[in-house]
């Protein structure tokens, strides 16, 4: 047992499950219900060691409910509400938790591995070690132990599917979560000391203030993941890829980054800046004959003076340009996926069909600039489109920006200036468009499914 692991002691419990079924739990769930609104009739629900295995729960409101030990594996718990619920050891394993509500739940040691909680929440709820313990024969306690779930008693979240989770202020201390996907997962000030995300991928994941002291990330992915002001004390960050990540006000001297990948310095580019942009430009002049294309990936660039320079075409993929000027340049279909352009100037910037997939633009200024399609003659005639797929654009001065048929899914524009911008037939599905100013902007044939914050005149 770790030193967060908690025991709970149980006596005259059947260990064996009783199986419930379908109706059975429809209609405890239906008292409970009714319990939760205050009806008469009403009992809270105590499924203690009950076997749920398989069976539908989604929709349902079981916030408080006792489901300590409770074996729901494969359960469709989708759309549930589980708020404040205890579900103390419970077995979760590959049960379909989309979009559930699992706010201040009671989880620790509970196994969650193969479960899929995409999009569900989990704030401030307890995910650190916990044991069920049964008196033995001879009086000793010795611990209950469910098949397959973890033998210490730490709860784990291994090989489970967490993308766009909200975990904000979750303990999740001396968990086991590895190789799990944490894509976009929200998991700001998550207590996570000597827990285990090892080969986790935490592409985009936001974890602002997070305290990471003596986890270990051996391996993880963390891609534009946002890692501000988070506690590496003693963090284990051997073999990890931190490029592209935002490591504002991070020392990461105290953590071990044996082997981790991050972005380089620029005085390790092979040639000066200036050669490589004069070779880029008479490559372009050349059609590819001369010359050679600018590749500035992966390269720390911060304020660098990029101006009214021909750059499409370029790779520019997790690089580093915050506060660096851009403006007037061309940057037709140049790659800047996963780029950091906070504060950046790219004002009347030419952007047709370049690729900014998750790229963060915080702060930056886009007056003017030209996000449309490029046409593609040849054989056949084609478009390119501009990509900002789950780019961060909070706070962004986009007014009277070209962003006709962008795509542009679950971007965040949020408070950002779009007066008089052209949005006609852009993908803005799931975008966050929170306290953003849309005064004069083009809508037409707009796609804003799913979008959150649309405020229109």
């Amino acid at each position: 047992m770790t030193d967060t692991a908690l025991a709970a002691t149980v006596d005259d419990i059947d260990l064996k499950r009783a199986k419930l079924t379908q109706p059975a739990l429809d209609a405890l769930l239906e008292r409970h219900d009714a319990w939760l609104n205050r009806r008469a009739g009403g009992a809270r629900a105590s499924l203690k060691f009950y076997d749920l295995s398989y069976l539908d729960l989604s929709s349902r409101d079981l916030s408080q409910a006792d489901l300590c030990g409770a074996r729901l594996y494969a359960a469709c718990v989708r759309g549930a509400r589980l708020v404040e619920a205890n579900l103390f050891a419970a077995d979760l394993r590959h049960a379909d938790l989309l979009r559930a509500r699992l706010d201040r739940a009671d989880l620790r040691g509970a196994c969650l591995r193969g479960a899929d909680l995409t999009d569900s929440q989990l704030r401030e709820a307890d995910l650190r070690g916990g044991v069920l313990l049964k008196p033995g024969a001879g009086g000793e306690l010795k611990q209950v132990r469910f098949a397959e779930i973890g033998e210490d008693g730490q709860a784990e979240l291994g090989a489970a599917v967490a993308q766009r989770a909200d975990m904000t202020g979750a303990k999740l201390s001396s968990a086991f979560i590895l190789q799990t996907d944490l894509t976009d997962a929200v998991l700001n000030r998550v207590k996570f000391v000597r827990a285990d995300l090892s080969h986790s991928n935490l592409t985009g994941a936001f974890l602002e203030g997070a305290d990471l002291t003596e986890a270990n990330l051996t391996g993880a992915i963390l891609h534009g993941a946002v890692l501000a002001n988070a506690a590496l004390f003693s963090t284990n960050l051997r073999d990890a890829d931190l490029i592209g990540a935002i490591l504002d006000s991070v020392d990461l001297s105290l953590a071990d980054t044996q082997n981790a990948a991050m972005v380089r310095r620029l005085d390790q580019l092979d040639g000066s800046l200036r050669e490589v942009i004069e070779a880029h430009v008479l490559w372009i002049a050349s059609n590819g004959r001369d010359g050679r294309r600018c590749d500035l990936a992966q390269y720390d660039l911060t304020g660098a003076d990029l101006g009214s320079i021909n750059l499409s075409a370029s790779r520019l993929a997790y690089a580093v340009f915050r506060g660096a000027d851009f403006s007037k340049s061309s940057l037709v279909m140049a790659d800047l996926s996963f780029t950091d352009l906070r504060d950046a100037d790219l004002s009347n910037a030419d952007l047709r069909g370049a690729n900014l997939a998750r790229a963060t633009l915080n702060g930056a200024r886009l007056v003017g600039a030209r996000f449309g399609p490029v046409e593609i003659t040849g054989a056949t005639c084609s478009r390119w489109t501009a990509n900002l797929t789950s780019a961060r654009l909070q706070r962004c001065n986009l007014c009277g920006a070209a962003l006709p048929m962008v795509r542009a899914q679950r971007i965040d524009l949020s408070r950002a200036d779009l007066r008089d911008a052209d949005l006609s037939g852009a993908n803005l599905q799931d975008a966050v468009l929170t306290g953003a100013d849309l005064r004069g902007a083009r809508l037409d044939d707009t796609d804003l499914r799913g979008a959150v914050g649309v405020e229109l005149e």
